[in-house]
């Protein structure tokens, strides 16, 4: 016989942690870290602060818990690119995505990775050193994918597997924090094709 287990004190019925979060998301995402307040985000959620703490942690916990899903929906295109078959396709992937990502209509403009806690006080130091290290996580897999290129010889010997990566994401967080002050997706594209041409080839 099976027993329903009992939602979590404070936990109204019908609510929906995968939808909240999804609102969680977006007001990180249009607000930051500081700049979001429990007010805004339980409102967005329509929780109570009491429901967001059972279901969610702490607001530092939210925070978490929306930059990986943020990982896993409109940044999913990195782990995409990844897949590609050659080093310039990855490269291509990657920005192509980032310009998507960031001009995406109906979403915020920019990147939660990026915006998400630039400039930090005391109360967001965490976040912003989450955001760095979710940026370098990042780095370190196109570094190890470009190193496998130039085990294979798709990429040249003397190509640095560290500094393409570390350019490809120089490019994407500009191009993010480009798409947050208007510029539309058709000039953020040529930005990107721009930043391949002198891409090295095997």
């Amino acid at each position: 016989m099976k027993t329903r287990q009992k939602a979590p004190i404070g936990r109204p019925r019908g609510f929906d942690a995968d939808e909240a979060l999804e609102h969680a998301v977006r007001v990180f995402w249009e607000q930051g870290y500081e700049g979001a307040s429990l007010t805004d985000l339980t409102n967005a959620m329509g929780i109570t602060r009491t429901s967001m703490y059972a279901a969610f942690g702490n607001k530092e916990d939210l925070f978490r818990k929306a930059l990986e899903r943020y990982t896993e929906g409109p940044a999913s295109y990195g782990a995409r690119a990844l897949q590609e078959p050659t080093a310039r396709q990855v490269a291509i992937a990657f920005l192509n995505g980032s310009v998507r990502a960031t001009t995406r209509p109906g979403c915020p403009t920019g990147c939660l990775g990026v915006q998400g806690s630039l400039a930090a006080g005391d109360t967001g130091s965490n976040a912003r050193d989450a955001l760095i290290t979710w940026r370098n996580e990042h780095t370190s897999l196109l570094r190890d994918r470009f190193r496998q290129a130039v085990d294979e010889g798709d990429l040249p010997p003397d190509a640095d597997p560290e500094v393409l990566a570390r350019y490809l994401m120089t490019v994407a967080n500009g191009i993010a924090v480009q798409a947050v002050g208007g510029i539309t997706r058709d000039r953020l594209q040529l930005v990107a094709d721009m930043a391949l041409q002198s891409w090295p080839t095997g």
